[in-house]
């Protein structure tokens, strides 16, 4: 085994498949194995494996001008065309935005700059942020401890307290309704049992609310109708910023240009990564409104810097990957082939997985799906220590597709923004077959309860 720390990986098993190549929405093993990526990466190869103009693009830059850094007044003219060109396009108005590297530290990126903006204008104690339980934001320091899932604070003594993180309910209906409670009782409750929190807290501490509008990592919960429209008017009574991370849901993820657009939210703070460069360079932004902005301008002027950045914010050749990649998106209207392919694909799923045995729920919207593996199909009882997502991706490897389980049960689906109906047929015979062993599976091992 390579010395290598794995990242998210039992450290016990590593080293399991080693990729060679990719071309469209497949990839290839070092056995010569050919396999559909069906969650694009990590939600991010957006573009698929082998786009040529990207790659150009990056050797052009790498060509040209390799590496500036942003530091102290320097700028570079990638970096102005790709801010000016996600200006133009986000729902902030009069927006700013700070590169990073990864959507961790973009999550982190805007923290700090909350912090910084409330002290500018003298209200330091609204420093409060408000995550949901399930939710995942990162793993640096700020943005892991604003994420919820057990493994990602286990062992880490995460959350840090001194970071000032609260925690309000999940919106996913499925899992989190009580009785016979309808989804509006369910909507209602939550947001009930958050103004109570709010209020406990009191309003001049909490700064902002950060939230997924489709969440990625933690199972794709799409919540329920209403509960964003209701969720914002609430944030907005109290004075609290709505903070959206569209590190997996921007660019054509949930066949619109944003999941903000999708889901009806109006942003104050906006975070990308992912398919921002379609991963063939690291890349993130944090969008702020003007007025945010202008407060930070004397502070900065006061000490004589703004003292946040990173080696790399600003990389030209990531800026180059972006801008080529946000160009092919307009060109080739690949947010309008996403929502076409993504109402397909949302469509087939429900038709061939509804009645599975092994799904208890379909869900997603857009390129973006989950399946919820259950033990029991009636009441809903998930499979013990994540062993069904488990089985589940093993056989869905074994038959041709890439594809990944979070949450425990929650079989995810992500695919390439390019991928065409008669590959999503073939990914989703591959993984019917595929479900059919595992819940054969599953059963002989004593493991469902139906």
């Amino acid at each position: 085994m390579a010395p290598v720390v794995y990242p998210t990986t039992n450290l016990t098993a590593t080293e399991q498949m080693c990729l060679e190549r990719g071309e469209g929405i497949y990839v290839f093993d070092n056995q010569g194995n050919k396999y559909i990526e069906g969650l694009a990466g990590l939600w991010c190869t957006s573009l698929g494996y082998d786009n040529k103009e990207v790659i150009a693009a990056i050797t052009d830059q790498l060509n040209t001008l390799p590496f500036s850094h942003t530091f102290g007044g320097k700028t570079h003219q990638p970096l102005i065309d790709l801010a000016e060109k996600l200006a133009a396009m986000v729902p902030v108005e009069d927006a700013y935005i700070f590169f990073g590297n990864s959507g961790s530290d973009a999550n982190d990126s805007h923290y700090k700059m909350l912090r910084y903006y409330f002290n500018a204008i003298g209200k330091p104690e609204k420093r409060k942020i408000i995550t949901r339980e399930r939710g995942y934001h990162g793993v640096t320091v700020a943005a892991g401890s604003l994420t919820s899932l057990p493994a990602n604070l286990a062992h880490f003594d995460a959350p840090v307290e001194a970071l000032h993180i609260l925690r309000t309910d999940a919106p996913h209906y499925y899992t989190g309704r009580k009785g016979n409670e309808t989804e509006a009782q369910f909507v209602d409750r939550i947001l009930q049992n958050l103004e109570d929190q709010i209020l406990a807290e009191d309003p001049d501490t909490i700064a902002a609310m950060i939230m997924e509008p489709i969440t990625g990592a933690s199972g794709v919960i799409v919540p329920p109708e209403g509960y964003y429209e209701k969720l914002q008017v609430l944030l907005r009574k109290h004075g609290i910023l709505v903070w959206a991370d569209e590190v997996i849901t921007g660019f054509g993820r949930t066949g619109a240009d944003f999941g903000c657009t999708t889901m009806g939210i109006k942003p104050d703070l906006m975070t990308f990564a992912k398919q921002l460069s379609s991963a063939y360079f690291p890349i993130s932004a944090s969008v702020i409104p003007g007025w945010m902005y202008k407060e930070m301008v004397a502070p900065s002027n006061e000490v004589g810097v703004f003292g946040h950045g990173y080696t790399y914010s600003g990389h030209p050749a990531a800026c180059a990957a972006a801008l080529k990649t946000l160009e092919i998106y307009e060109r080739d209207n690949l947010f309008g082939h996403a929502a076409e392919v993504g109402d397909y694909l949302q469509a087939e799923l429900r038709r061939i997985f509804t009645d599975h045995p092994l799904v208890g729920e379909v869900r997603g919207k857009g390129l973006i799906a989950a399946l919820e593996l259950v033990s029991n199909k009636t009441t809903g009882t998930t499979i013990a220590g994540g062993k069904g997502g488990a089985v589940a991706v093993k056989a869905c490897q074994d038959n041709g597709v890439i594809l990944r389980a979070v949450a425990g049960n929650a079989l995810a689906f992500c695919p390439p923004l390019i991928i065409t109906k008669v590959e999503i047929d073939d990914m989703l015979t591959r993984v019917k077959s595929a479900l059919d062993s595992s819940y054969e599976s599953l059963k002989a091992e004593g493991l469902l309860d139906s």
